[in-house]
């Protein structure tokens, strides 16, 4: 007879533990389901960190929910340079369909002194913790929100299902006590930014350079005279003997900005480029076409082997007559830098 009722009483056990199993599996589901009814935009994220800006703890939850007719509003506190509150609606917001929720909303607390027609653009996130795990639920949508006179509350009304908070397992309400947090970050429109766009063969951007008596020339290198085009000064540098490793082998061409020094730090100019040396009998020129960015560190560019001596001397190729060597520089594309104001950032 003892076994009899033990064996029953070991049966009945495992029945209610599985019933319970069931019933916890099914809560599970449900609240599940309850969170993904919530608006499909809302990010829901799990984090460690605590809310950067304020957080709000409430003991006796329970009394808090019974006493207030609607909303519980928090202290003013300041972030990103503005005041703002947190309300709460412990029974949800009903006007916005938030009944069976927490709904739970940032507001622009104190706008005296702004001017008519204000608008300030923030992105937040809300919080709630996880007392068990020590870890917080976020809430936020990623979004720009423009709090203004006309509308100065955003939130969320179903942030999250009465029946997931009030779950003790859920970690949100412990105690009676849950924690609830708000993190905002203002974007201000500074109106700092650049303005790129590229000039094609600007006014005055091709530059011709009689070099005479070539063959007396003896210094290393020779300045052409200075060019304006595209609103700066350009030179072209001559090393009729070569420069470098190529001295005594090629003819070196560089064509050089003159007025870097005008420029604010930072700046750098883009330029497509063309140099080249004339035949000047039957226009077979020779001209190489370069790309490069010039700067206040890199203020000239051009090829140490821009062309063999043995090809400028060779007669034939009409290079050098009456001992006239004659160096072009054609700027064929040109960039143009200003800040959004217009404001050119040559210095005057």
């Amino acid at each position: 007879m003892d076994t009899e009722v033990k064996i029953f009483s070991t049966m009945n056990t495992t029945k209610i533990k599985s019933s319970l199993e069931v019933m916890k599996k099914k809560l599970k589901e449900e609240e599940k389901e309850a969170m993904e009814k919530v608006t499909v935009d809302t990010v829901r994220e799990e984090r460690h960190v605590a809310p950067a800006h304020y957080s709000m703890k409430i003991d006796s939850f329970s009394l808090l929910s019974e006493m207030v007719d609607n909303s519980y509003e928090s202290r003013e506190f300041e972030a990103s340079g503005y005041k703002w509150k947190l309300v709460l609606y412990p029974n949800g917001d009903k006007s916005r369909n938030g009944d069976g929720y927490i709904s739970l909303y940032l507001v622009m607390a104190d706008t005296t002194g702004f001017s008519p027609g204000w608008e300030i653009n923030a992105i937040f996130k809300l919080f709630v913790h996880d007392q068990l795990q020590d870890k917080y639920l976020t809430i936020g949508d990623g979004r720009l929100k423009r709090f203004s006179a006309i509308k100065n509350k955003w939130g969320f009304p179903q942030m999250l299902s009465l029946s997931i908070f009030n779950n003790a397992s859920n970690g949100y309400l412990i105690g009676d006590s849950c924690v609830f947090g708000v993190e905002v970050f203002v974007i201000k429109n500074e109106g700092k930014g650049e303005h790129f766009s590229m000039i094609k063969d600007p006014s005055g951007g091709t530059f011709t350079w009689e070099v005479q008596k070539f063959s007396e020339l003896t210094k290393e290198f020779y300045y052409s005279q200075v060019y304006l085009a595209g609103q700066h000064q350009w030179k072209l540098k001559l090393f009729p003997n070569g420069h470098m490793e190529q001295r005594g082998k090629h003819l070196s061409l560089y064509l050089g900005l003159d007025d870097c020094t005008k420029f604010h730090a930072g700046w750098k100019l883009f330029v497509e480029f063309t140099l080249r040396i004339r035949d000047q009998v039957r226009s077979h020129h020779h001209e190489k076409t370069i790309r490069k960015w010039f700067s206040a560190s890199e203020d000239d560019w051009g090829l140490t082997s821009f062309i063999s001596l043995t090809e400028i001397k060779n007669q034939s190729n009409n290079f050098v007559v009456n001992d006239s060597l004659i160096v072009e520089g054609v700027l064929n594309r040109l960039s143009v830098l200003k800040d959004f104001d217009g404001a050119s950032l040559i210095r005057k």
